[in-house]
Order: structure tokens, then sequence, then C-alpha cells
């Protein structure tokens, strides 16, 4: 029977073999690297509720230039964008299925990541799913889990001193929102 693997960051847990699943998620470079080259961000279970964390969420990455699909099947529209039953509605490519739903969930939505040909599955805190990861690693998909996307992004382009918080970024480069990337100033 397989064990339950708690998060430092807390939230809902997946199932855990009694091995470290850190082999099956991206490392700090990898994680940079999807921030850097996928812009189309598929966000599951992401709330209309702005006091809700996947909302924060999109909205700091929408500013900061990533195409945002909200995936609810409770919600027409969130962030004035049209909201999507599901990932196979989705018209065009998905860079990134970024998730905000329980382990419990997570299979499913793999399923339909590697469905419609995703490049990353991005699991947020707490959701670890070591099964649905290696089936999307087979794919070809790159994984993620544990992480949230806004604190890596925050963390590799010094967005956390906005929080009051030292991410060790040293730059005196600025952030273009309408354009996505840094600039110098």
């Amino acid at each position: 029977m397989a064990g339950l693997v708690c998060s430092w960051g807390g939230g809902t847990v997946g199932e855990q073999s009694g091995q470290s699943w850190g082999h099956l998620s991206a490392g700090p470079q990898a994680r940079l690297a999807i921030l850097k080259s996928h812009r189309r961000v598929a966000m599951v279970g992401v709330s209309a509720n702005p006091l809700r964390p996947s909302h924060f969420v999109a909205v700091y990455l929408s500013n900061r230039g990533y195409d945002i699909i909200p995936v609810n099947p409770g919600a027409r529209t969130i962030l004035d964008r049209e909201c999507f039953p599901s990932l196979t509605s989705i018209p065009g490519e998905v860079d990134v299925v970024d998730i905000f739903r329980p382990a419990k969930h997570v299979p499913a939505i793999v399923d339909e990541a590697i469905a419609i040909r995703a490049k990353v599955v991005w699991m947020q805190f707490g959701i670890v799913h070591e099964r649905a990861a290696q089936r999307a690693l087979d794919a070809g998909l790159e994984v993620v889990m544990d992480q949230c996307m806004k604190v890596e992004h925050a963390r590799f382009f010094g967005g956390l001193s906005a929080l009051g918080l030292n991410g060790g970024v040293v730059s005196a480069r600025g952030w273009t929102p309408a354009a996505g990337r840094h600039h110098d100033r």
C-alpha cells in the first residue's frame, strides 16, 4: 500500500511509493528553462475567486506575459478570459498544464495533457502523484511536482523581493510585463 508524502508547501498530498520522487520532477535549471520557453499555460482548477491562490497565480503570470487559459467547468470566464471545461476543449496548442486540483484528479488530467500534446505538466505546492508523473515522462512531457509557477518565476526573476523576501537574485534588469521579458534599465 502506498504511503502519503507531505510537502513543506503544505496542501493536498499525493501517493508516495516509499522512494524519493525527486527524480520524476524537473530540477531548478529545467524549471527555469520551462519558464523562459513555454508561454501558453492552461490552469486546471483556477478559481474565479480573487482570494484563492490559483487566481493570484493566474493574475501574476498573466501580468508577466504568459497566455493564461482558465480550465474550470464551473465558470464561464475567469480574468475576462473564456474558461474551458477540459484540456481537450482548448483550441490550439498548450505548453504547460498547471494543476490546482487534488492529487486524486492528477491521473485524468495527465491523460488529457498527453492527448493534447502539452509539453509540461506542472503540479502546484503539495501535489505529488508518482504514477501520473511517470506516465507523463514516458509520453515525452516534462514534469514538475510540488512547486508553484508563480513562486518559481519570482525566485528566478527577482520578484520575491516585492513580497519582502530575499530571493537571492541580484539584478539591474527590469521587467516588461507586456513583452514578458526582462530589459536593461
